[in-house]
């Protein structure tokens, strides 16, 4: 008798719990964070480049200049005590040294006129200005003068200086001219004033006439920069009106222009400062050269508080590129979560309900696409601006995720829900970008809708069973 042997049916293979699943794809996730971590790196990278290549085109020319003056110095003799040992004793000496006093004018107007031009060099660019600046000033000692401790016969004015403080001074250009009273001044190099950082240039002139009267001063000042102008307020009242072709000012610093005269639109802008001592918190007459004042940008405003009282005091004019391609790429970045979150929880839902098995792997490879659209797009921004590169990166991550889950989920109609979801996130996001003042409420929104949605289709699956498919 022939015994026949039939094969026995491969016993059921038992897999992880849905809950099980979800902690894997959970994992998957939070491992994702590394490479997008480096997207993040590389944004900065790329984008301290951008800033040493601006500063390598601009290089010679000027860079972002602070303007301060004018101020008159008065050198004065001042009696200084001293107490030494002498044979066993204390002697109180008095010495005579030199020092100086600054005097800022009791008004200043500066007119301010910035021709703009855009320098670029490969990929890069970067905006640079030729500045002129025509002012006039008035100095006279206060009526008070005497509570500062300085008598006026111990003043030197027959040796005073007229300075101006110009903080690259390898920007200035020819047609400098400076008057007082009518009478033209030589300029000479150096003696700037502290808040430029001691650069800048000076004139000597006999403020004689300031022991019962008032200096008039003139000028016109010409000199080239990049990106911003700021100004180190110090008089008793400061007007300051700037001008330009540029259609993208930043108004930064410890003031701000007056609304009623100030004008932006698309053929340039003009706008006018009113500062006064009282709001700076200085004296008119000081011992000391005064603090450095560096530029501040539209960044650096939201997070460091302007001060004043003679140590950051300033007024900027930024001229800024209306679209920052490496800031909208890393804004862009901080949503990496919520798309690789939406994405492995579409596939999750599949595996779980549809009955479709996905490997560890391919939710990495999957993962791994969606952290290179922003490599993508940091890329292809940097050539062809932001709006464009955002549509080809999404365009290229979502033809690449739906070709592939096409294989993966056995079905070009599940792959096509996948792209959609993709497509449907891309453009939220882009949205999100552009409405900066709502992107917190829109985001917040979708993703507790997202949640709803999951919540409602998983409502009746037992995380805590074991899932079992059998070969056919």
């Amino acid at each position: 008798m022939t015994e026949i042997y039939q094969d026995e049916p491969e016993p059921a293979k038992p897999e992880r719990s849905p809950g099980g699943k979800f902690l894997m794809v959970l994992l998957m996730g939070f491992l994702l964070t590394i490479p997008l971590f480096v997207t993040w790196l590389l944004v900065y990278d790329r984008q301290n480049q951008s800033e040493t290549a601006q500063q390598s085109i601009v290089s010679g020319w000027g860079g972002e200049q602070v303007f301060a003056g004018p101020k008159l110095v008065l050198p004065y003799t001042a009696r200084v005590q001293e107490t030494v040992e002498q044979d066993g004793k204390a002697v109180t000496r008095t010495n005579m040294v030199k020092r100086e006093l600054f005097l800022a004018p009791q008004t200043v107007k500066l007119d301010s006129r910035l021709k703009t031009q855009t320098k670029k060099r490969a990929i890069y660019e970067v905006v640079v200005y030729d500045s002129s600046i025509s002012g006039a000033a008035q100095f006279k000692l206060p009526d008070d003068f005497k509570r500062n401790g300085i008598a006026i016969e111990d003043i030197d004015f027959a040796a005073a200086e007229l300075r101006f403080g110009l903080s690259d001074a390898r920007g200035l250009a020819g047609d400098n001219r400076v008057s007082v009273d009518g009478q033209p001044l030589t300029l000479k190099p150096g003696k700037g004033l502290g808040e430029t950082g001691n650069s800048g240039f000076f004139a000597w002139v006999d403020a004689t006439k300031l022991i019962d009267g008032a200096l008039d001063a003139d000028f016109a000042i010409r000199f080239k920069g990049n990106q911003s102008l700021t100004i180190a307020p110090h008089a008793g009242q400061t007007i300051w009106t700037v001008r330009s072709e540029w259609p993208h000012p930043s108004f930064t610093g410890s003031f701000l222009p007056e609304i009623e005269q100030t004008k932006v639109t698309a053929e340039g802008f003009e706008a006018q400062y009113l500062i006064t001592n009282l709001a700076l918190g200085t004296s008119l007459v000081v011992t000391d050269a005064g603090q450095q004042v560096s530029p501040q940008s539209a960044i650096e405003a939201g997070y460091r508080e302007p001060t004043v009282g003679g140590v950051a005091a300033s007024a900027t004019v930024g001229l800024i590129q209306p679209v920052d391609v490496y800031g909208q790429v890393d804004r862009a970045a901080k949503y990496g979560f919520l798309i690789i979150g939406f994405t492995f929880v579409a596939f999750l839902l599949f595996d779980l309900i549809g009955g479709v098995r996905i490997s560890s792997v391919q939710y990495i490879l999957i993962g791994a696409a969606l952290v290179l659209f922003f490599v993508l797009l940091l890329a292809f921004a940097e050539i062809l601006g932001f709006a464009l590169a955002y549509v080809a990166a999404s365009m290229a991550t979502i033809g690449l995720i739906t070709a592939y889950s096409a294989s993966v989920l056995s079905s070009w109609r599940r792959a096509s829900l996948v792209g959609g979801l993709l497509a449907g996130l891309y453009g939220a996001i882009y949205i999100l970008l552009s409405l900066e003042a709502y992107s917190l409420l829109i985001g917040s929104l979708l993703v507790f809708a997202a949640l709803a949605g999951v919540m409602f289709v998983t409502r009746r699956l037992d995380w805590s069973s074991s899932l079992i498919r059998t070969k056919a």
